[in-house]
């Protein structure tokens, strides 16, 4: 495979800093969840946080990891809807300025905005209100958005519209695409799973998960036994394991990759998708699984260094001549 193309919610990411975990507890969000929440909550829970420090930038997961791909030198695509505002056209030429080709689909609702909460000890919640994004739908994916590419990425958080992702991997796999998913959120998981068990077993290659994702899907608690369940569904699964770093099995090969122990850990929002990118491009290359899996490591660590999801040139001169090392066999977890 040498091309991917994403889908998934077209969103602008709000992130706060909190000082306490003291709003999660007062609005009843789980902490490291993911909530959809109509715009009224969304702007209550913004006004409840409104005078600490925050940050704005591109994003939704699926999004998050196909920028990490275009920084990573992949040809790469995104299908998405926003609205017919300003935010809506940042969103489309922000892509074109890295270089990913656009499929941005016009709603009737504002750009959706996801409000990140980071916890004092870096942990995410997220808070997202659609908007456009949700009206993205089945009918609206076509044959030809796929037509240059061998894979589709797809971000679990379109679980939300069971026609569109299902018609999506569908159309994907007619045009003779692999189809790659991150379940993206446990709670998504839990509200879902039969579905996403479906669908895993009739249209998905490749699967990434962390450790309560694998558990809930599967049902096991321990990550190994979840892998293995996974892996008799999908070609390929992918279970993070957290500081312990992440568990790959395809086939008969079994690996363990940790993590980049350097890592300064500020925020994990987009830990996640930074991993899948770097994954994915070492696929894209034809490396070992192995290094594909440290080139995960390496970019989930860069990226959680930061507050967001945008790295700074600095970070990818450093990222690539990590990549440079993972190639030769020099550099690997």
């Amino acid at each position: 495979m040498k091309t991917v193309i994403g889908i998934g919610n077209a969103l602008t990411d709000m992130l706060v800093n909190l000082e306490s975990d003291s709003v999660l507890t007062r609005f009843g969000l789980a902490k490291g969840s993911m909530s959809l929440v109509d715009e009224t909550l969304q702007k209550e829970i913004s006004k409840s946080v409104s005078g600490l420090p925050y940050t704005l930038s591109l994003g939704g997961s699926a999004d998050n990891t196909i920028r990490a791909m275009a920084r990573l030198g992949c040809k790469v695509g995104f299908i998405g809807k926003v609205g017919h505002d300003t935010t809506g056209d940042f969103f489309e030429s922000a892509l074109q300025n890295l270089g990913i080709e656009p499929f941005i689909l016009r709603g009737k609702q504002r750009s959706g905005k996801c409000v990140s909460l980071v916890s004092p000890d870096g942990e995410r919640t997220m808070v997202t209100h659609l908007g456009a994004a949700v009206e993205m739908a089945a009918e609206d994916i076509q044959p030809d958005m796929f037509r240059n590419y061998d894979c589709l990425y797809v971000e679990g958080y379109l679980v939300q519209d069971h026609n569109l992702i299902k018609n999506a991997v569908r159309t994907a796999k007619q045009a003779g695409l692999r189809i790659a998913i991150d379940l993206a959120s446990f709670n998504v998981v839990e509200e879902n799973r039969d579905f996403l068990r479906a669908l895993v077993a009739d249209y998905v290659d490749i699967l990434f998960a962390n450790e309560d994702e694998a558990r809930v899907f599967t049902g096991e608690e321990e990550p190994l036994n979840a892998l293995q369940a996974i892996s008799e569904m999908c070609d390929l699964a992918v279970v993070k394991i957290g500081m312990r770093g992440a568990l790959i099995k395809h086939q008969a090969e079994v690996l363990h990759v940790g993590i980049m122990a350097a890592a300064k850990r500020v925020d994990t929002t987009g830990a996640g998708d930074y991993y899948a990118a770097g994954f994915l491009s070492g696929m894209c290359e034809g490396l070992s699984l192995r290094q594909c899996g440290t080139i995960g490591a390496i970019t989930a660590g860069k990226v959680i260094e930061v507050v967001g999801t945008t790295p700074g040139e600095e970070a990818w001169v450093e990222v690539a001549n990590l990549v440079r090392r993972v190639r030769t066999e020099k550099y690997l977890f």
